[in-house]
């Protein structure tokens, strides 16, 4: 699943007056090309401002996409249903609520509950702005479902990308401005209790899980500035890391891509499929790559 238009605040944006939209690839096809998913009607497409995405696939194999949304720079989640015979999604409904504020990503737990991060405790850019350059750690994680909406999570400089391990017994949450990734025990409550932190020497974006192996694949931004100030001239830069056995003492750090801007700027998500690795970016392109 690929998202493309995010128009957020202080971001660079190639085509601020294009809406969002979703697109497939399918990375078992030998030349695999991103198609576009048409959205059933009575949706807003106009206003579409994708941003996070999770899937959930249940007992009968109905596929559930989960999309973090800022229509109208307000924050939603719209749930659709993937009708794969003909490449659409049924949009089924527009989750709301008063603890999710400023959400950035988001993980399924069912056809109708998910952990969410908000990445900032304001969602109005200039106190945004003020609460990132005071430092101050009111960001959080929050846990949906229709019976119950809880904080599980809290003192995040800006949570970010959020994931969970292929057992579901972990959460892993990126603090992009504190360059750490962290690891939450999940428990039947749904509450989150911390187990360890990982410090990483650059901005952590979002999370990608290989369901084979656990290891953790993120896009991230070895210079977060040049994302903010964009400079045609001074581009940023790209990274992606991997990390293996993050439960361990000594969990393995690799960096897998590494790029000055020229090729791919701001990559903020890398996903991983049989050797096959799909990069994507803030704002840019995607690279689609053979390991």
């Amino acid at each position: 699943w690929i998202l493309q238009g995010l128009k957020y605040p202080g971001i660079k944006s190639f085509a601020p007056d294009k809406p969002g939209e979703i697109f497939l690839m399918d990375l078992n096809e030998d030349n695999p090309r991103a198609v576009e998913l048409r959205i059933s009607r009575g949706f807003d497409l106009a206003s579409f401002n994708p941003h996070g995405i999770s899937t959930y696939i249940d007992r009968d194999d109905t596929v559930y996409l989960f999309v973090v949304n800022h229509p109208h720079q307000k924050s939603t989640v719209e749930l659709f249903k993937f009708v794969e015979d003909d490449n659409s999604l049924v949009h089924l409904k527009t989750i709301r609520h008063d603890l999710l504020t400023s959400m950035n990503d988001i993980v399924a737990m069912g056809p109708d509950s998910f952990y969410a991060t908000n990445d900032h405790y304001f969602s109005d850019f200039l106190l945004m702005f003020l609460e990132m350059l005071l430092g101050l750690t009111w960001s959080n994680v929050v846990y949906y479902s229709p019976k119950e909406v809880k904080e599980v999570a809290s003192g995040f400089y800006s949570a970010n990308g959020i994931n969970i391990s292929p057992d579901r017994k972990y959460i892993y949450i990126a603090d992009i401005l504190d360059h750490n990734v962290y690891v939450m025990e999940k428990h039947a409550n749904w509450s989150l209790t911390h187990v360890k932190t990982l410090q990483l020497d650059t901005l952590v974006d979002n999370l990608s899980i290989d369901p084979h192996t656990g290891d953790i694949w993120i896009g991230c931004h070895p210079n977060g500035m040049k994302l903010f100030y964009y400079d045609p001239e001074n581009l940023p830069a790209s990274e992606v890391l991997r990390i293996q056995n993050i439960l361990s003492e000594q969990p393995v750090v690799t960096r897998v891509y590494s790029d000055n801007g020229s090729v791919l700027q701001g990559s903020s998500v890398a996903s991983i499929y049989q050797g096959k690795l799909l990069i994507g970016t803030v704002f840019h392109r995607a690279l689609y790559c053979h390991l």
